[in-house]
């Protein structure tokens, strides 16, 4: 680290300095705030997509309680065909969103399946496209966590270190300065006094 400059020039520079920082901490302090707050929207999302899916899945067993006796082999009956992630900007975060998704229903015949089938590859559907939007969830909200960490850094960086220490040199230099402005006054009272008894002395 260099070694302070204890002189006017640097001191112009400590006060250029902290001018500068204090123009830029209050767009990073907004940031934070607004970041915190996408943050917040995020981890409520995905509480209530959990809670969504735990309600459908709970409907489904109350509408078709015969799903807990009877055995049935739901394994391949809906698949994801495919799907579309897209990305938005969030305050410079890039995040995930689930743009669409595509099903495929296996195919069951109509007289060898019960009549509420149609009901159940529905509700399966919805369960599903669910459970990739949690997946999704999870990805934005680790994305925006990351982002809050390295905002948050940067507040603390401007707001606690470089502020304090560009204070700190402006008060070091100042009182340095100060001390070298009252030493030049006593050295230039000495100096005087000096010629004075110089002149006196010779004058006798």
């Amino acid at each position: 680290m260099a070694k302070l400059a204890l002189n006017k020039s640097a001191l112009s520079k400590e006060k250029q300095k902290k001018v500068s920082y204090g123009r830029y901490l209050p767009s990073l302090e907004m940031k934070q705030k607004q970041l915190l707050l996408e943050r917040k929207k995020a981890q409520e999302a995905l509480v209530q997509h959990v809670d969504d899916i735990a309600a459908l899945e709970d409907s489904v067993y109350q509408q078709l309680p015969m799903l807990a006796v009877e055995n049935i082999t739901m394994d391949g009956l809906v698949t994801v065909e495919r799907y579309n992630l897209a990305e938005e900007n969030l305050l410079g975060t890039k995040v995930p969103f689930l743009e669409n998704i595509i099903f495929k229903r296996a195919d069951y015949g109509y007289l060898a399946r019960p009549h509420w089938f149609d009901d159940l590859v529905v509700a399966l559907e919805k369960v599903m496209k669910l459970k990739m939007e949690e997946q999704v969830l999870h990805i934005r909200l680790a994305r925006l966590k990351s982002a809050v960490r390295t905002i948050t850094q940067r507040v603390n960086l401007f707001s606690k270190v470089l502020i304090p220490q560009a204070e700190s040199n402006i008060k070091k230099i100042g009182l340095f300065l100060a001390d070298q402005e009252r030493a030049g006054v006593v050295r230039s009272k000495l100096a005087k006094q000096k010629q004075h008894a110089d002149s006196e002395g010779g004058g006798r």
